[in-house]
């Protein structure tokens, strides 16, 4: 969920904000957006985690807007600002015009020149993420079957329940498509080449003509 979570705040330097994201993957199915449950957990939590991962994961870029959100004391709703603004007594989140030129400002900073995102574009940066950081965590062992990830990310990440979980999803849209998309994603200039590199599991798949379902085994 991290990859995910990184897409969402890259989207941001390209040129959404962040209600146009939360509404993306929400219309997609998702119970709540990247940035509403940031505020709900609490943009200083995530900022700490992301500080004790620094020495193991020193290749893995991120924005820095949560760091500029939590310079700005916004923390979410226990702070009754975060990514949105709150008001008293509501959880409510309204689109903040303070986040809004906070984004501005880190744009030019990085001399982004804001661009139109495709709803499409957004829904399927975020997911496709998660699947591809899904098939690798598959090799590496640390998740022992593909429905084990589809049944986490569905009882406790929101997943939409109809879609039957990101490699389900996956296996619906064909990886040959994915493939595709993931290649076009790390041709942006603003996008981390070897992170959309295909994990290996899904261009094997692709290639025997499989998906992920036909990768399920017994403990």
């Amino acid at each position: 969920m991290e990859q995910y979570a990184r897409q969402a705040e890259f989207l941001l330097e390209e040129g959404c904000a962040p209600e146009q994201v939360d509404g993306a993957i929400e219309k997609f199915g998702f119970v709540m957006g990247p940035f509403r449950v940031a505020d709900l957990v609490g943009n200083d939590v995530i900022r700490h985690i992301r500080s004790r991962w620094d020495g193991d994961t020193p290749h893995m870029r991120y924005s820095k807007a949560t760091e500029l959100l939590c310079g700005m004391n916004r923390l979410g709703q226990k702070s009754a600002a975060g990514w949105y603004d709150y008001r008293p007594g509501s959880r409510h989140a309204f689109p903040s015009a303070a986040v809004d030129e906070m984004i501005r400002k880190h744009r030019e900073s990085m001399g982004i020149a804001p661009r139109k995102v495709p709803e499409e574009e957004i829904v399927e940066r975020l997911v496709y993420a998660l699947v591809n950081e899904a098939a690798r965590i598959l090799e590496e062992g640390i998740a022992l079957r593909v429905s084990d990830i589809d049944v986490v990310c569905l009882m406790g990440y929101g997943f939409p329940p109809w879609r039957g979980g990101p490699m389900f999803y996956a296996d619906t849209v064909g990886l040959h498509a994915i493939i595709r998309r993931m290649r076009r994603f790390g041709s942006n200039p603003h996008a981390e080449p070897d992170f959309w590199k295909p994990a290996p599991l899904i261009l094997r798949l692709a290639a025997e003509g499989k998906g992920f379902s036909e990768t399920e085994n017994a403990p």
